[in-house]
């Protein structure tokens, strides 16, 4: 499996996704910068967190249309593998890779702390082998996480075992306290109807290596990795 992390004028997190691939799990993996528009045969295309383009506009939407795009969408549409984290999600859902919109948090402000996740299916490689019982301690870094996605979406989301993370608390409970930006139903992360293509606003790569005393995004990695073809 070779994986290959997209990165923009702006992208901040390539270099924690690159570590925790290469050095923490061993994998396979390159750079690729958004200007060019050959995947390199890379089977796991990574959507990392940052400052694409500054987040003018919005979040993601100039990056969208980067020329590596067309490819990107190109291969998530012949069922390769995509995943965006934080502005990668948002880079993701502007592409309409996966549904829904992220806007600004309901403080107005940027948060940067640890929040808990908790795994809504099983249904999903990235998901797979997580607890449905455990809350998983991942941080996060954003100033538009909040999820957002119509009434009738967010029912497909449901009946369709598309929602992949909900934030809660240490307990593992659902509710208004533990949502930090206000996304609808605590929504933290979703996947698409063919389920290869995933976005989450937390940052699994900044919690993978023991020296920091907390490696549950190891956990969702190693989920990853399980299950994929070889």
């Amino acid at each position: 499996m070779k994986f290959g992390i997209v990165v923009f004028p702006g992208s901040n997190c390539d270099e924690d996704l690159f570590y925790t691939l290469n050095d923490v799990l061993h994998q396979e993996v390159i750079k690729l910068w958004h200007k060019e528009t050959d995947l390199q045969n890379c089977d796991f295309i990574m959507v990392p967190g940052g400052f694409s383009y500054g987040d003018y506009l919005r979040s993601g939407a100039i990056a969208r249309f980067s020329p590596i795009m067309d490819s990107v969408i190109q291969h998530a549409n012949k069922g390769g593998y995509v995943m965006g984290i934080c502005n990668g999600f948002q880079i993701l859902t502007e592409a309409k890779l996966l549904p829904g919109a992220l806007l600004h948090n309901t403080s107005r402000k940027f948060i940067c702390k640890n929040v808990y996740l908790k795994a809504e299916t099983q249904s999903s490689i990235l998901t797979q082998n997580l607890s449905s019982e455990k809350a998983y301690k991942v941080p996060i870094a954003h100033g538009e996480g909040n999820f957002f996605a119509s009434p009738d979406e967010i029912k497909r989301l449901e009946d369709q075992q598309q929602i992949l993370f909900r934030y809660c608390n240490e307990k593992g409970e659902v509710d208004d306290a533990s949502n930090p930006n206000g996304s609808v139903h605590n929504i933290a992360g979703v996947t698409n109807e063919t389920r290869n293509v995933f976005g989450m606003m937390p940052h699994p790569e900044r919690c993978t290596d023991f020296e920091l005393s907390n490696t549950d995004g190891r956990l969702i990695f190693e989920s990853l990795l399980d299950l994929l073809p070889a």
